[in-house]
């Protein structure tokens, strides 16, 4: 039907009257479709003009948008909006050529959640106005909070399971030192303090066991308080890399660093970052144990940025490969298990993903992938259709 009126619309000047009528009948056909599509949507549609006057809107926009008024066509949207703060977002927004994505709003008094979007209306290769798309998300954001409660609990359940484990083994190997203690000190004759000296420093080694599985277990389920500013994540392995050069010296490990020069800037929270890197860096020093080769790289992939982690170690087996990121899973004899547990959770919080690769006998290699944000793209004239 469209192309038929647009053929139409072109002979206007060479039609008869029935002709003429039969258009219309055409036109007036389309418009009552697309009313009817863009009524029976259940999110809101709002178009503006350049002045941001309303020019089309449907019913679900001012069920969830809460507009004031019945008639809202040809008004500025921001004054008939009830919400001032959402109003003030209107007006600072529908005017530009920049894209607004899924921005989120808490509207009566927090009980309902708004995710809206701003798009340029672009007619003629140029911006005219405004597409206003709000979607209610109250209910997808309950459920993700759900899921999310459900999954901590399942965690903690684990974790907890895990660490009670944990401090079980050096409690049982200090209470057995004690004991000793107390049998040389209850024996007869004098004891000298050289003889309890082994006891007590197994004990101050157990102790100092416990803190670690301690803190590892408090940094494991607190909630991180990221903050993610701009930074260079090269700058940051470097960083890292250059604070543990003199172990990876002592320890016969030689680095290699590959690191994209073309890099974009990124959303990070430097310290966990580094911490996470760090956590990689103790593992391969690990694998690596009479020395060897970590290479460390970064690189641009499309929208994504990379860095991997790749020692010349042992190697994970591939029966264990798929739960090494599992609290208190550990293969080695003094581990608390929680190392790629931290790091796993520092990567998620930064919105990103981590991979590993790994054959026995020559060497692993961890990938992690973080977003490069997006900016909002600026439209602009389209020349070719101004000509």
């Amino acid at each position: 039907m469209r192309k038929f009126i647009q053929k139409a619309l072109a002979r206007l000047d060479r039609l008869d009257h029935e002709q003429v009528a039969h258009l219309i009948a055409g036109l007036s056909e389309e418009h009552e479709l697309l009313t009817g599509v863009l009524e029976s949507m259940t999110d809101g549609i709002v178009v503006t003009d350049q002045d941001r006057r309303v020019i089309l809107s449907n019913r679900a926009a001012a069920r969830l948008l809460g507009l004031a008024a019945e008639d809202v066509q040809d008004r500025p949207l921001s004054e008939v909006v009830t919400d001032r703060a959402f109003a003030s977002f209107l007006d600072e927004h529908l005017a530009g050529p920049q894209k607004v994505a899924d921005r989120e709003f808490a509207l009566d008094g927090g009980r309902r959640l708004l995710a809206v979007s701003i798009l340029p209306l672009v007619r003629e290769g140029r911006v005219q106005g405004a597409l206003v798309h709000a979607e209610d998300v109250t209910e997808r954001r309950t459920r993700e909070a759900r899921l999310r409660r459900a999954e901590s609990l399942a965690s903690l359940t684990t974790l907890a399971a895990g660490v009670a484990h944990e401090i079980k083994n050096p409690l049982g190997s200090m209470g057995i030192h004690l004991q000793l203690i107390r049998r040389k000190i209850g024996g007869k004759g004098r004891v000298e303090a050289r003889e309890l000296e082994p006891h007590l420093a197994v004990i101050a080694e157990e102790v100092d066991r416990l803190n670690r599985i301690v803190v590892d277990f408090l940094f494991a389920v607190k909630p991180m308080d990221t903050h993610l500013e701009d930074a260079d994540l090269n700058a940051v392995v470097r960083d890292l890399v250059a604070f543990v050069r003199p172990e990876l010296d002592q320890a016969g490990i030689a680095v290699e660093c590959g690191l994209d020069a073309d890099l974009p800037g990124l959303k990070l929270d430097v310290r966990f970052v580094k911490q996470a890197l760090l956590n990689l860096i103790k593992n391969a020093m690990a694998a690596m144990s009479g020395g060897g080769r970590l290479g460390i790289e970064t690189r641009l992939n499309g929208d994504e940025v990379q860095l991997s982690v790749a020692d010349s170690g042992s190697g994970i087996p591939a029966d264990i490969l798929d739960k090494i990121f599992e609290p208190y899973f550990t293969t080695k004899p003094f581990g608390t298990g929680l190392g790629l547990t931290i790091v796993f959770k520092i990567v998620k919080e930064h919105f990103g993903d981590i991979a590993v690769a790994s054959k026995e006998g020559e060497g692993t290699t961890f990938t992690i992938t973080l977003p490069v944000p997006q900016k909002d793209t600026m439209l602009l004239e389209d020349r070719r259709e101004a000509r």
